[in-house]
């Protein structure tokens, strides 16, 4: 019958009794499971994490264009890294780091805090995240 029809015969399942085979036409076939796998990739979701540094004796409006910033990173599906670096003689005096974390993830609520702030070296550090179920991110209708 495959030849008839100038298609292919493929081997569906060989551990059945009875096999099952189809006729199908073997290069139509590779090509859309190659458009479907193209496709299923196509909807994935990159989740990238952006940082956003601030110093631990910061402006108020410098702090605020920071927060700004971070909501935008947030609310477009990012994850977020704060980082909080001591340059020199500031590393004896981390409560001021630490003070400024606050303010800033006090500022950011509404986000699911991944990590605390902890330190790295000299470089205090926490991570936010969106949650799952947030409206403003976007969805595949609006891209």
């Amino acid at each position: 019958m495959a030849r008839e029809q100038g298609i292919d015969v493929v081997e569906i399942s060989g551990n059945a009794k009875p096999p099952v085979a189809k006729l199908i036409d073997f290069k139509k076939f590779k090509y859309l499971e190659a458009k479907r796998e193209q496709d299923e990739k196509r909807k994935q979701k990159h989740v990238g994490i952006k940082e956003v540094r601030v110093r631990p004796f910061i402006g108020e409006h410098d702090l605020e264009v920071r927060v700004v910033q971070a909501q935008g990173f947030l609310n477009a599906g990012n994850q977020l890294k704060i980082s909080v670096p001591f340059r020199g003689r500031e590393i004896t005096r981390k409560e001021f780091g630490f003070d400024v974390l606050k303010r800033f993830t006090d500022r950011l609520k509404e986000f699911k805090m991944v990590r605390p702030g902890h330190m790295e070296g000299r470089v205090l550090v926490a991570m936010l995240a969106p949650h799952k179920s947030n409206p403003k991110l976007p969805t595949q209708e609006t891209i």
